[in-house]
């Protein structure tokens, strides 16, 4: 199976459908709506390439919902969490993704379910295209015992079938390079993902690196420049980079151009090295979902009625996930040490000095 790694600059098979959800019938007949159709993207920039993606991609009109119902999904999501953070329900750290949603679904997309990935610390995108529901998530970010952690793990750090994470790396530079070079002595099919969203925390990527050619940064490594804010360019790049992986060639790196709209964290308002001008300019100009909406919409694949119908029960299943991550019990204190090993007898833990003493049952 192929491993994918995404990294944040800073630290450098579709999801299911939505719980409580139906099928969202428009007043016109299916039958109307164009079944599919093909779209120019973005050309991609080479590395020690002589051939890359398609500069064409192919979109159904079951594709382009799926894609529009994740990425829509993710983005109220985040906005949820942001709202619970203020309120004080969400404590510690919390890093959101909104304005990145292109590149968690475009490679969902482009991947297999049994392929391996592990991200970094901006993690709940991928959390959910990963396959879990977006209560699990939320209940995580409030500590609740129904997390996909179990409550105990918080934003950096989410887990799903074949998705190690969620960690809370940072700069981990000496680890990339050794990991670069162990994959390509190997020929390890293993893709390397660097979503560069123009900031490393609060420093912009021109103050910071000498060469912003990150794509390039494996040197002896092939290497990709993708458009991350477009998910029809991020799916056909991930599908190139992993018939390669596939093919026995060895590892790839892929820079996925993007942009957050949210600070580096909650404790970052985001706009002190930054103008929300610009902000605003990303927002209407290249946003990742208000680009595919307005291609399924110019080419008659879906309608206004059907997607804001489709709007709406994202926002009821947004609205019923937050009351359970309110209203869900805290883990007890005796479940504090758990499975700190697995298949384990139970054993014990101490606490905060040599006298306490707790249970670790695996």
């Amino acid at each position: 199976a192929l491993v994918i790694m995404c990294v944040f600059l800073s630290h450098v098979a579709f999801s299911p459908p939505l719980q409580g959800t139906r099928m969202v019938v428009s007043a016109r007949s299916f039958a109307d709506f164009t079944p599919q159709a093909s779209f120019p993207i973005k050309k991609c920039d080479l590395h020690r390439l002589e051939e890359g993606p398609s500069d064409e991609a192919l979109l159904t009109r079951e594709q382009g919902l799926q894609y529009y119902r994740t990425m829509q999904t993710v983005r109220r999501m985040e906005l949820k969490a942001d709202q619970l953070y203020k309120q004080k329900i969400i404590r510690g750290f919390c890093h959101l993704y909104d304005g990145q949603e292109a590149c968690a679904m475009g490679i969902e997309a482009g991947i297999n379910p049994t392929d391996h990935l592990i991200t970094a610390y901006r993690a709940h995108g991928y959390t959910f295209t990963r396959g879990v529901a977006v209560r699990e998530i939320l209940a995580e970010l409030t500590g609740r015992r129904g997390g996909v952690a179990k409550g105990k793990g918080g934003s950096m750090h989410m887990y799903a079938k074949n998705f190690y994470g969620g960690n809370g790396i940072v700069g981990a530079q000496g680890q990339i390079f050794e990991s670069f070079n162990m994959a390509a002595l190997w020929k390890l099919p293993c893709i390397f993902i660097c979503e560069n969203n123009k900031f490393g925390m609060g420093t912009s990527v021109e103050r910071s690196s000498a060469s912003t050619d990150y794509y390039k940064r494996g040197d002896y490594i092939p290497g990709l420049k993708v458009d991350g804010m477009d998910v029809l360019c991020v799916r056909e790049a991930i599908r190139f980079a992993a018939d390669y992986c596939r093919a026995g060639k060895g590892p790839i790196v892929m820079e996925l151009e993007t942009y957050r709209y949210h600070g580096h964290s909650m404790s970052d308002p985001g706009v002190s090295y930054r103008t929300r001008e610009e902000i605003q300019e990303v927002r209407t100009k290249n946003d990742p979902i208000s680009m595919l909406k307005e291609r399924m919409l110019s080419n008659n694949m879906s309608s206004v009625e059907e997607l804001k119908e489709i709007d709406l029960e994202i926002r009821k299943v947004i609205e019923d996930a937050a009351q359970y991550a309110i209203s869900d019990p805290e883990p007890s204190l005796d479940e504090l040490c758990n499975h700190i090993y697995a298949r384990d007898p139970p054993m014990e833990v101490r606490g905060t000095n040599p006298w306490v003493k707790l249970k670790s049952v695996s």
